[in-house]
């Protein structure tokens, strides 16, 4: 995606600036790139804001809305260069689309962590002392942080992505006695990780 902070030549703007959603899509499907650049910079111009808007109003931040910009952006502009839009003149319902299925992705993805957190979160709790103190995700996702990369890869795809051993193994390359080696100790570490932050929590109190 093109710099939104670099204006283009006055002249250029104003001819981008007449043109219809539909004139605009075809330009940057179909004119030289030069001509191109200037109208995916108008593109930019005239969906950033409505873009950011539904995703503040979406996803509740402005930082997800900020980023939503940039990803409907790049994604809208890619399937213009590809001439993937089928109807350019439905250019801002194809915006839309676009907003609504990432959104929904990352809604998902949101989901399928949190899942994976409360479901890790019980299992670590398990066979603490009863009456356990209730579990910090921040401090999880800290604790999971200082796993190895391979342990954090086994434990995210167990408890994320909800595969078997066997599934793990195939995919890293491994035994599933491997992998479940690797899991047994994960888990291991996250608990000792998670009882040195309660105890520090204590210790401050």
């Amino acid at each position: 995606m093109h710099d939104e902070g670099v204006e283009p030549l006055p002249g250029a703007r104003a001819a981008c600036d007449s043109l219809t959603d539909g004139a605009l899509a075809r330009e940057i499907a179909s004119a030289s790139r030069s001509r191109a650049i200037d109208a995916e910079r108008e593109l930019c111009r005239r969906f950033a804001r409505p873009i950011r808007l539904y995703g503040y109003r979406h996803l509740g931040a402005e930082a997800a809305a900020a980023d939503l910009v940039q990803e409907v952006l790049l994604a809208v502009l890619t399937a213009l260069r590809e001439g993937r839009v089928s109807e350019p003149d439905r250019l801002a319902a194809f915006v839309v689309g676009t907003c609504r299925f990432i959104a929904r992705r990352w809604s998902q993805r949101d989901r399928r962590r949190d899942a994976m957190t409360e479901e890790l979160a019980a299992q670590l709790l398990s066979d603490v002392a009863p009456e356990p103190r209730p579990l910090d995700h921040a401090r999880l996702e800290v604790c999971i942080d200082e796993l190895g990369a391979r342990e954090r890869k086994v434990v995210y795809m167990a408890f994320h992505e909800d595969r078997s051993a066997q599934e793990i193994a195939d995919a890293l390359r491994l035994t599933a006695v491997n992998v479940r080696v690797i899991r047994h100790r994960a888990l291991g570490r996250l608990r000792a990780c998670i009882e040195r932050c309660d105890g520090a929590g204590e210790g401050a109190a």
